[in-house]
């Protein structure tokens, strides 16, 4: 059986859920490997809510990602199966049922590069992903009109944590409205791509929106703002390289960074609200 890395079992997810379904991993791993003809062949990685093992099947290479059934998986199963591989991590089996999907084995994620580079690479898989979008997919101006009516409540809740001009900023920007009908991948950021051999970065956890691809352009930024020497010049990167209108991408990255700020203050984060205060102060009006 594998042995669960001590860092996995010690993310917080688990201190209030998960604990049977962690003690039953182990046998799970060998469950699956029997049922798919897989060997192990490398260590367990993991993410904060999965584990992904390298795996072998008459000679090719994948890895195998287990994670707790649910909605999130389903989700996941269904865009890779919609991407098909385009900018995105190819599936080629899975069992939502058992948390278990079989993928392409990727290798260096693109938190190892610089932040010159990781920009870059971002806003042209943002581009390379953005194609027609399936009817059935959730719209970002949905999300948007539902998300943008908790901000000052939340805000309100929180003990108006912030200047109530940055709040109705972000109100007055929301983009509930699009004429795009193109795909979004609404989980997107450097820890979700990694180096591949059929493209040079492949997508991994993806979630299947439709609407405005600048829906996630906030989290580009504010994952690893503390890389960026100037902030500006990085959002002027990503929009370049993604061919996006800089307007409409400035008010997407106000709207979600508000959100995600108050979101943090919910959940008790510290470090990552003093960067969205820095994202706000750098393209704010």
């Amino acid at each position: 059986m594998i042995k669960l890395p001590e860092a996995f079992l010690a993310m917080p997810r688990w201190w209030t859920e998960g604990g049977e379904w962690l003690e039953g991993l182990p046998a799970a791993v060998d469950r699956q490997c029997a049922e798919w003809d897989l060997t192990v062949v490398g260590a367990v990685a993991h993410g904060s809510n999965a584990i992904v093992i390298p795996v072998a099947r008459d000679g090719a290479e994948f890895v195998l990602r287990m994670s707790p059934p649910g909605t999130e998986v389903d989700e996941q199963v269904w865009a890779l199966n919609w991407w098909a591989g385009r900018g995105m991590a190819q599936l080629y089996d899975a069992d939502a049922e058992a948390g278990a999907m079989l993928l392409e084995r990727l290798s260096t994620p693109l938190t190892s590069r610089p932040i010159d580079e990781a920009a870059a690479v971002l806003g042209r898989l943002m581009r390379r992903l953005a194609v027609p979008g399936p009817d059935d997919a959730p719209s970002t101006a949905d999300l948007v009109t539902t998300w943008t009516a908790e901000l000052e409540p939340r805000w309100e809740q929180l003990g108006r944590p912030f200047d109530v001009a940055v709040l109705r900023e972000a109100v007055d920007v929301a983009p509930t409205e699009t004429t795009s009908t193109l795909a979004v991948n609404g989980d997107f950021h450097s820890d979700q791509v990694l180096a591949g051999t059929r493209e040079p970065w492949l997508t991994v956890d993806p979630l299947l929106y439709r609407g405005d691809i600048e829906f996630d352009l906030g989290r580009v930024l504010w994952t690893r703002l503390d890389e960026m020497h100037d902030i500006v010049e990085y959002f002027d990167l990503a929009v370049a390289e993604a061919a996006l209108e800089r307007d409409r991408a400035r008010d997407w990255v106000i709207w979600r960074t508000v959100g995600y700020w108050l979101w943090g203050l919910s959940v008790g984060l510290t470090e990552d609200p003093v960067r969205c205060a820095r994202l706000i102060t750098a393209l704010g009006r």
